[in-house]
């Protein structure tokens, strides 16, 4: 496995997994019109090329094939970062890559403590914070493009 900066000739594999990953993870917890709205307009090209210029945007591959990615929001002057997106192609998951794109970023941008905002019934994606040290701060609803979605904020405290 190999992780690195995403580069511009990734992006459409990016967004491959990315459909794929939400279409998997969202299932019966977002509806489908409104998952495909969404992707459509946080996972198209142009705006991943967008991404990948403003903030840090890995991809972890196996073999020259990108099997998953994570966007961090660049390191506030508080220390912290946002984990905006941490996907990866259904078909590869629970085999050290999310892990691994989680780790990478937090030793590339050393911050104090890693936010990231999960749906509450995203069950997959809450245990695999809380195993990493993720603890729950806050949780709100979220008015998602007219679907209300039950949100939890979790806080990874690295300073210690």
């Amino acid at each position: 496995m190999k992780i690195s900066l995403m580069k511009p000739s990734e992006i459409k594999e990016v967004k491959n997994i990315a459909e794929l990953s939400w279409h998997d993870t969202y299932e019966g917890i977002i509806p489908v019109e409104v998952r495909t709205k969404f992707l459509s307009q946080a996972y198209n090209e142009d705006v991943l090329l967008m991404r990948l210029e403003r903030s840090p945007f890995y991809v972890a591959k196996v073999n020259d094939q990108v099997l998953g990615f994570a966007n961090f929001s660049n390191k506030k002057e508080n220390g912290d970062v946002e984990l905006a997106a941490i996907y990866l192609h259904p078909a590869h998951q629970k085999q050290g890559l999310g892990s691994a794109l989680l780790e990478f970023g937090c030793k590339q941008l050393n911050p104090d403590h890693v936010f990231v905002e999960v749906e509450s019934d995203n069950i997959k994606g809450k245990s695999f914070y809380e195993k990493k040290g993720f603890n729950v701060v806050d949780t709100f609803d979220d008015n998602f493009d007219g679907h209300i979605l039950k949100t939890v904020r979790m806080s990874l405290n690295l300073t210690t």
